[in-house]
């Protein structure tokens, strides 16, 4: 099995578009996409090699220094499949952006370092 990274993106636009719903509607969406988001996690428990999280604030460090600033990555998980694409199957209508004001998620295999 192949080991992949996911990451869930998020941009400001689509996070301010759920921030202009109602209050109600948003607390019914949150709770909808918590049972959603629980149910995604039993369902591909077998496939799950770090359930990951939420992201915090991002530095970036270059030969210029470090500096602070916004991306749109939200949160990760790992995952072991047989193929790119099945690791990224386990993701289709995923309620990080079914459901939550997410965009989409990015899978990436995590390949072994060379000569290691």
């Amino acid at each position: 099995m192949k080991k992949f990274l996911a990451i869930y993106l998020g941009t400001t636009e689509r996070l301010a578009r759920w921030e202009a719903l109602p209050a109600a509607q948003q607390a019914e969406r949150e709770k909808a996409g918590m049972a959603g988001w629980s149910k995604w996690a039993m369902d591909n428990v077998g496939s799950t090699v770090d359930g990951g999280g939420p992201l915090g604030k991002t530095k970036r460090i270059d030969p210029q220094g470090i500096t602070d600033i916004r991306n749109p990555m939200a949160a990760y998980t790992i995952v072991e499949a047989e193929s790119h694409q099945a690791a990224a199957q386990l993701f289709r209508n995923h309620p990080h952006f079914m459901l939550f004001p997410g965009d989409a998620v990015e899978v990436m295999e995590c390949l072994p370092i060379p000569g290691m």
